[in-house]
């Protein structure tokens, strides 16, 4: 089968499906393992698809983005994971920034550090930092639905005035070669001004955000730390090549 064609299939499944396993093509084109994976590899390069663990899956659209209430549910136990982890980096004392997103939001449940101040733009996390009782400041500005983060220029203005010992972010995609990105322009100045302003940063972000792109740049990878639960070795070492990543092994 010429190269053309193999493409072509990889394409229609993806485009009806969503997701397409490395066995699947295998089998059904009755062709080797790593003619598969050279096919994924340049389809890759192309910006046609991404590599996920087992397979690939069609990138997501630049602009689209779930709402919190279906992120809530995606992928949540990998999120509880990092969310965990991350919280542990926490020590007596910080002053944070917790971005508005899931799995910053999972990383609440486990903070157990004494006399830490949060900063946060977001919104959903404010019942539950109170409720641990968490010295806590809402920045103030415009309030994006979808995401329930506030943004704009007031909320720039006002996260200026910090400083933080360490920026927890959530993004939408981690590319090599783009950096970290987020569909909305006034979200992402945001993002990038915590990131600026933390003498240590992280990325929390499970697997499916990486080699995504979206609409607006937060930052190019080297600026922040990724905390994931990727376990693909040749993603791992791809990535480790530009910023470090910590892993978050799956129990």
């Amino acid at each position: 089968m010429l190269t053309e064609e193999r493409h072509k299939y990889i394409l229609d499944v993806l485009n009806s499906k969503g997701t397409i396993h490395i066995q699947e093509i295998v089998e059904v084109l009755n062709i080797s393992e790593s003619t598969v994976r050279r096919d994924l590899s340049l389809l890759e390069k192309e910006n046609k698809l991404k590599r996920v663990h087992g397979g690939a899956a069609l990138l997501q659209q630049k602009r689209t983005e779930l709402s919190m209430n279906e992120k809530l549910l995606h992928n949540l136990p990998e999120k509880q994971r990092i969310g965990a982890y991350a919280a542990g980096l926490v020590k007596d004392g910080d002053c944070i920034f917790l971005d508005a997103g899931t799995t910053t939001y999972e990383m609440i449940k486990h903070l157990t550090a004494k006399d830490i101040t949060v900063v946060t733009t977001g919104i959903t996390h404010l019942e539950l930092l109170s409720d641990k009782g968490i010295a806590t400041y809402i920045i103030g500005g415009y309030v994006r639905s979808i995401t329930k983060a506030v943004i704009g220029q007031t909320a720039r203005e006002m996260l200026s005035k910090f400083r933080f010992d360490k920026t927890f972010l959530g993004v939408n995609g981690i590319h090599i070669d783009y950096g970290y990105t987020t569909p909305d322009p006034e979200e992402a100045a945001i993002k990038s001004l915590a990131l600026k302003l933390g003498q240590h940063v992280y990325v929390l972000a499970d697997e499916s955000k990486f080699h995504e792109v979206t609409f607006s740049e937060i930052a190019p990878l080297e600026e922040a730390t990724i905390i994931t639960n990727i376990n693909d070795p040749a993603i791992i070492k791809e990535f480790n090549s530009t910023t470090k990543i910590e892993m978050v092994v799956d129990k």
